[in-house]
């Protein structure tokens, strides 16, 4: 997982962090990651309406099928903000984060199993 100090667009955090996923495996992104076919060709991210460019029903479907499978993704990552490690500032030892936040995981994924 790839951490920033301060605000930082979310496909350059994963530009800066070097992973780099299987181009066998299909990614389903948010519109964060924009970009993120010139990277990884298997992705599918929704698509963007505009004032001048509205979506036709066959967009709205398939927008629709992209969120309903992220929609699991989301809860964890909301399950875990509560928590405040990831909704607010950080204020214990950078060290300690990457450690806080998997036994915080954790504690989720323990959770949900039960």
């Amino acid at each position: 997982m790839a951490v920033a100090r301060g605000r930082v667009h979310d496909l350059n955090l994963y530009r800066q962090s070097k992973v780099r996923i299987s181009p066998k495996i299909k990614v389903k992104t948010d519109t964060g990651y924009m970009g993120i076919k010139k990277l990884h060709a298997n992705t599918e991210h929704p698509i963007r309406s505009s004032k001048y460019h509205k979506l036709t029903p066959d967009e709205k479907l398939f927008n629709r099928s992209i969120a309903s499978q992220r929609v699991t993704n989301e809860h964890a990552i909301c399950f875990i903000k509560r928590f405040k490690v990831l909704a607010e500032r950080y204020r214990s030892r950078r060290k300690r984060f990457a450690l806080t936040l998997n036994l915080i995981s954790g504690l989720c994924n323990f959770e949900s199993i039960a």
